[in-house]
């Protein structure tokens, strides 16, 4: 005799999730188990981990034809993410549990072979999506409870063994003193895990490259630094998210839910210091913007959203590395088109590069100390290709240092004063924007520049394009970075001076 359970499980596309019924169909037939809605070949396995963990709890698999259907079918699955929705649906099918038990809770879940209930990635977008659904209950797996309480307004259950999902629904008395009662809509407060983060003092003197690295936070610009080694690039590139202004709610949510998907949120945590992420040289450009086999995984791009990516000895990335940025850059997202669909990612970071003046990295002031030839010299530099560099909005020098001080107080302000400054500055690019949607002035377009920037500023910036010290795209910039200046200084529109350091920071000029 057919017999018809179903559960409800959620997979996720990227960060945008998706409400999946399952449905468990048991009728006469030779012995089979099959799953069908396009699963990927890790959900495939979910057969075996199923059938074993179901054995595992004393339930005796059904002599007959087992198909389990996934639907949306259009949408391909995958994971082990589905494992306890799988075996609750059998179950369901089975009238081990009751039929409509489980008809408006998400359960979710990896089962090992012994039946016990692993953790997952991707929790927290999932359950976001959940209650934007208007579903209440969910089953997770015990290990997730840290994760699934960031989400307050559901009724959440653990387990850490099939059998306490028996249990639950008084199937399985042998499990009766290890299940847990669902909890009644939690209310838990988004905890603030502080990462540590270095002081700028730390760094000897270059007041011009923390000058420079103040203005890419206030209006969120890009940033490229050209100086010999030992002089500091990587201390100050790593001290950038301890200026920048803290994330809000939602962006805290958004970073929180990408390390989800990375499976990097129970180590990291949610907290208000933006991402920082420093690939190495040698990284790929599946591993920078992600990519993979089925459905694109995040890249470096993609966890530095709302934070930093810095890239150290950039010319020593593959040009064509460098080139898979062009678009991030631009739009703010990554897609990764494969056979089974696109996925898109957000990636609003903000670029920071650093590189040496040559391959040996002594080709500054003199030259004296370096041995590179002009060929090596232009070859080296040249990996950073024109449409890259048009694309950063600042390039300084960053010098090398010729004495120390005895103490920090030479070192310039702290990195909780410029985080002060830079805040400050970023709440009146906010409230500037607020009816474009815009958060910083890197974000504002080119037709409100020209039509809101002071006549004077106009004319300077014309006078640099037909200097060609600007190309077209560089004099949108320059005025962006204007902007920026002007709002660090308490003013409400950029001055001459302001539009002078911007061209002077966009052209490597400043000292």
């Amino acid at each position: 005799m057919a017999a018809l359970g179903c559960a409800l499980s959620v997979g996720l596309i990227g960060l945008n999730a998706f409400v999946i019924q399952l449905q468990a169909f048991i009728s006469p037939g030779l012995p089979h188990f099959s799953i069908i809605g396009l699963p990927d070949t890790s959900l495939n396995e979910a057969r075996e981990r199923v059938r074993s963990g179901c054995a595992a709890c004393g339930f005796p698999w059904p002599g007959s034809r087992v198909t389990v259907n996934m639907s949306p079918a259009s949408l391909p699955k995958r994971g082990s993410a589905h494992d306890l929705a799988i075996a609750a649906s059998v179950l369901s099918a089975s009238r081990t549990i009751p039929s409509n038990c489980l008809a408006s809770t998400v359960v979710l879940g990896e089962l090992n072979l012994d039946g016990s209930v692993l953790p997952i990635n991707g929790l927290l977008p999932i359950l976001l999506h959940v209650r934007e659904q208007g579903l209440h209950s969910v089953i997770v797996p015990r290990a997730n409870l840290e994760e699934a309480q960031l989400v307050p307004g559901l009724q959440v259950a653990t387990v850490s063994h099939l059998g306490e999902l028996m249990e639950m629904f008084d199937a399985h008395p042998r499990y009766s003193t290890r299940g847990e009662p669902l909890i009644a809509d939690q209310a838990v407060a988004v905890p603030a895990t502080q990462v540590p983060v270095g002081d700028m003092r730390d760094v000897v003197h270059q007041d011009a490259a923390k000058t420079a690295l103040e203005v890419a936070a206030a209006g969120g610009h890009h940033l490229l630094m050209v100086g010999p080694p030992g002089t500091g690039k990587t201390m100050l590139a790593s001290r950038m998210p301890g200026i920048m202004a803290p994330l809000d709610e939602d962006a805290q949510f958004e970073v929180a839910s990408i390390r989800s998907v990375c499976g990097t949120l129970r180590s990291t945590g949610i907290s208000s210091v933006p991402p920082f992420e420093a690939p190495h040289h040698s990284a790929t450009a599946p591993a920078l913007v992600g990519g993979g086999s089925g459905l694109g995984q995040p890249g470096a791009v993609t966890r530095a959203h709302h934070g930093v990516l810095f890239m150290d000895e950039a010319p020593e990335f593959a040009p064509r590395v460098l080139q898979t940025l062009r678009e991030p850059l631009e739009s703010g997202m990554v897609a990764i088109s494969r056979a089974k669909g696109t996925t898109v990612y957000p990636a609003r970071f903000q670029l920071v590069m650093a590189a040496n003046p040559c391959p040996c990295g002594y080709g500054y002031g003199t030259g004296e100390r370096c041995t590179c030839s002009e060929r090596e010299r232009i070859r080296y530099f040249g990996r950073l290709s024109g449409p890259i560099l048009d694309r950063i909005d600042m390039q300084v020098e960053v010098d090398p240092i010729e004495h120390l001080d005895t103490g920090p107080d030479g070192n310039g302000p702290s990195s909780a004063e410029m985080r002060q400054r830079v805040t400050t500055a970023r709440s009146r690019a906010r409230e500037r924007f607020s009816p474009h949607g815009w958060t910083c002035n890197a974000q504002a377009s080119g037709t409100w520049l020209r039509s809101h920037t002071p006549a004077s500023i106009l004319h300077v910036v014309n006078d640099a394009l037909s200097a060609h010290r600007l190309s077209l795209r560089g004099a949108d910039r320059a005025m962006r970075l204007s902007w920026t200046l002007a709002d660090l200084a308490g003013r409400a529109q950029p001055s001459m001076d302001d539009i002078a350091m911007a061209i002077a920071l966009r052209t490597k000029e400043l000292t």
